[in-house]
Order: structure tokens, then C-alpha cells, then sequence
């Protein structure tokens, strides 16, 4: 899953409208850095330690995610109402409007990290254990989890344009958070302007809600798969365990009873 992603249309999605000064930064944490750290792991058991934590982190970090974008999105419909009621909004508030989609920005951001980290982390257990790779998922078509998140990550990003489009804003005028910021500034000067960025802000902000529980359910079935690959593999192991355990300490064979060897002349 390209690293294009997190600049170029994240930046474009901040265009439009972002989020809510209401609410706290959610980090993504070790999930948007363990990327390349499956990688660098040559332990296979700290490979599957860091896997099993970082499922349960992954899971807590997209519920937070998903928390916050709800708050931008109620926060956004908050202004919404407030320029129907006046002329245009203030320069003070306008100042919260543009920290808030600068947060939604973000918060998208977070999601693209998660799902390019966990994605990353399926390759590295299917190179590493046969046994991982032959393992059968739920998915369809027979795809992988790799595979599943590169398609909703190509979703998110795709809707996101599309919303962007339909308010004539574009990725070139997001490329950077300098451009986003002086593409926001503009908008501001008119009530139209402010009100189509509060708009897409609203809706790539509802967006992130849907696809941020998307983003949770691969990740949970992603760990169940896991799970079971696990528990069969120690099933294994401790199956051999006991099997060499019985070898080495059966009796040995009675040797007594027969006839004592005598050295003849």
C-alpha cells in the first residue's frame, strides 16, 4: 500500500473540511510505525509477540479513531448551522473550522497508517510460516488480508476524491498542508466558499465513521485468523513434546529370563 496516499489526496481531503477542535489527536502509535518493523524483526517469536499487542493496540486506536471523526462530524454540522444564520462566520471561528479539518486530515492519515501496517504484517507472517499462508480465510474470492486492505484503502481514498470533485476542489490544491491551509484561507473570504468546505468536511468526516469500522472488522478478523493459526501451531508443538517426552521415558525391553551367555572353549 503506496505511501502516495498519506500525503498528496490526505492533504486534498483536508480541502474540504476537516474537523473538530472539540476533540482530542489520536495517535495511531506502533501501528502506523510497525510497517517496517515486521520487517526488521528477524526473531520469528518477536515477529508473533509484536503481532498479538499490536492487534489489541489496532483495535482500541480505530475506536478512537472512529470516536473522533463522529465528534468532527457533529462539530462541523455545529458551524453548519451557525453561517445559516449569519453572514459569514468570523475569522475566530473560521480559525477552529480550519483546525478542525486540519485534524480530520489527520485522522484519515491514521487509518491509511493502520491499514498499510497491518497489511505489511500479513506478507511478513505468509513469507515467513507455510503453515500461515495455507491458512484459509473468510474473505472473498480467496483473497488476503494484504490484499483486502490495499482495496479499502483504493476505496477510502477514491470516495474521498469524489466528495472533493463535487465541491470543484481538487488533490494539486491539497498537496501540502501550506497549500491546504492557503486553499481553506480562501474559501473563507465568502459565505459560499465557507459553506462548501463545512460541507465536504461533514460528509469525508461521516466517511471516516463508516470506514473506520470497516478498517476495525478486517483487523478483527485478521487476529482471529491468527489466533487459530497460533493455537494449531502450538496444538502441534505440544503434540511432538509429548510424543518425544513418552520415547524417553518408556522402560526399556526386559532382557531377563533367557539363557546367561557362557564363553566357550
Amino acid at each position: 500500500m503506496p505511501h502516495r496516499y498519506s500525503n498528496r489526496w490526505l492533504t486534498c481531503l483536508v480541502a474540504a473540511a476537516l474537523t473538530s477542535g472539540a476533540a482530542g489527536s489520536v495517535y495511531a502509535g506502533t501501528a502506523t510505525g510497525a510497517a517496517t518493523e515486521w520487517t526488521q524483526l528477524a526473531n520469528n517469536a518477536q515477529l508473533v509477540d509484536l503481532m498479538k499487542s499490536s492487534g489489541i493496540q489496532v483495535d482500541n486506536q480505530l475506536t478512537q479513531i472512529s470516536q473522533l471523526a463522529e465528534q468532527i462530524q457533529n462539530q462541523l454540522k455545529i458551524y453548519e448551522n451557525m453561517l445559516q444564520n449569519t453572514a459569514q462566520l468570523p475569522d475566530h471561528i473560521w480559525g477552529q473550522v480550519e483546525s478542525d479539518l486540519n485534524q480530520l486530515r489527520s485522522i484519515v492519515d491514521q487509518g491509511q497508517g493502520i491499514a498499510f501496517s497491518m497489511g505489511n504484517a500479513d506478507d511478513v507472517l505468509q513469507q515467513r510460516f507455510q503453515s500461515y499462508a495455507d491458512l484459509k480465510t473468510n474473505l472473498p474470492d480467496n483473497a488476503t488480508f494484504s490484499s483486502t486492505y490495499q482495496s479499502w484503502s483504493d476505496t477510502n481514498r477514491d470516495t474521498i476524491a469524489s466528495s472533493l470533485k463535487a465541491a470543484s476542489l481538487t488533490a494539486d490544491q491539497f498537496d501540502s498542508e501550506e497549500d491546504t491551509m492557503s486553499s481553506l484561507r480562501s474559501m473563507s473570504e465568502t459565505a459560499d466558499g465557507q459553506m462548501k468546505a463545512l460541507q465536504v468536511g461533514h460528509e469525508i468526516a461521516a466517511q471516516q465513521v463508516a470506514q473506520m469500522q470497516k478498517l476495525r472488522g478486517l483487523v478483527s478478523q485478521q487476529m482471529t485468523m491468527m489466533g487459530t493459526w497460533l493455537q494449531t501451531e502450538q496444538t502441534d508443538k505440544d503434540l511432538a513434546q509429548a510424543r518425544r517426552e513418552k520415547f524417553f521415558s518408556a522402560t526399556a525391553p526386559s532382557t531377563s529370563g533367557g539363557e546367561k551367555m557362557k564363553v566357550e572353549w
